[in-house]
């Protein structure tokens, strides 16, 4: 006979559990569904249904705390554009346009007020450069770090929404920009890709697309498990920021650059305009959706795990 064991099981907590199983296994399965829900839990945004003719209501919060997101040293209006360009990011990969903006403030008591009025030049910023309107929000005080949290709304036109979920077995991927270099100062100065993830839909069938925040490593096995589909990455190929290695370029995170996957015939297509269009800017082709294997890409390094 065994013996009895005494005491309570022990808890994991969040660490143990990892951000991608706390999503999916902890808070998703107890969430109330809607029927006017289009896309929920596991994308860039939550979309649902507009009494707008032809559009689709897109939602989305997002939040960066100090000593995670960024440092203490770190100058305010940078935090104050990161804080609002993050979840225009999002946006960006849903090809969807930003409109209002909702901003809490939670801060410790001994916060400057002039470290403030720079955080907040730096949200109005990025808002007025989007051209989105910040109507409102909340602030409260806290013992812990800074935190800011921001809620966007905007809308999406039936035929141009784009999500992860769309890709096939054989679509080319592409990247813009470079990958890595968040660790140097990157990810307080980048620029959502929402002119960019517009016309793309324009003009192209794009199957699946995202803002790669947590790390080509985290968010394209996202992409290719939310498709129902393997992935191949020629990494020699990938475009590295200068000084970044091929790791950093995969692990980093906080590139904040749209992944897109479609079609070789539109992908011929993409090739051929897109430089006319973004002189400036990068597009990179790094490889392809495949058939769903249970074996392929076990080495492929991974991205940013807010619990890992």
């Amino acid at each position: 006979m065994k013996p009895r064991q005494s005491g309570r099981r022990r808890s994991l907590s969040l660490g143990e559990l990892g951000e991608e199983r706390l999503l999916w296994e902890v808070i998703a399965p107890h969430l109330p569904r809607h029927r006017e829900v289009v896309a929920g839990v596991g994308d860039d945004c939550a979309v649902v249904r507009s009494t707008g003719a032809g559009k689709l209501l897109v939602l989305k919060t997002d939040c960066i705390v100090a000593g995670v997101h960024f440092a203490a040293e770190a100058k305010a209006a940078q935090v104050g554009w990161k804080a609002l360009a993050r979840p225009l990011s999002d946006f960006a990969g849903m090809s969807a346009r930003p409109e209002f903006a909702l901003v809490t403030l939670i801060a410790p008591w001994e916060t400057p007020v002039a470290w403030t009025k720079e955080l907040y030049r730096g949200l109005a910023k990025a808002a007025a450069a989007f051209e989105v309107a910040i109507v409102g929000g909340e602030t409260s005080s806290t013992a812990g770090p800074v935190a800011i949290s921001v809620s966007v709304a905007g809308t999406v036109e039936k035929k141009r929404w784009v999500s992860r979920s769309g890709g096939k077995a054989g679509d080319e991927l592409f990247v813009t920009g470079t990958l890595g270099g968040s660790r140097a100062g990157k990810h307080l100065q980048f620029t959502p890709r929402i002119a960019e993830g517009r016309w793309l839909t324009k003009h192209f069938a794009v199957n699946a697309m995202m803002d790669l925040s947590d790390g080509l490593g985290a968010d394209l096995p996202r992409l290719a498990r939310a498709s129902g589909v393997g992935f191949a990455v020629d990494e020699e190929a990938l475009p590295r920021t200068r000084g970044c290695s091929v790791q950093q370029a995969i692990a980093d995170g906080e590139d904040y650059e749209l992944l897109l996957a479609l079609s070789l015939d539109e992908s011929r297509k993409l090739q051929q305009r897109w430089e006319q269009k973004f002189p400036r800017l990068r597009l990179t082709r790094i490889g392809r959706l495949t058939r769903r294997s249970k074996i392929e890409n076990r080495n492929f390094p991974s991205g940013y795990d807010h619990f890992g």
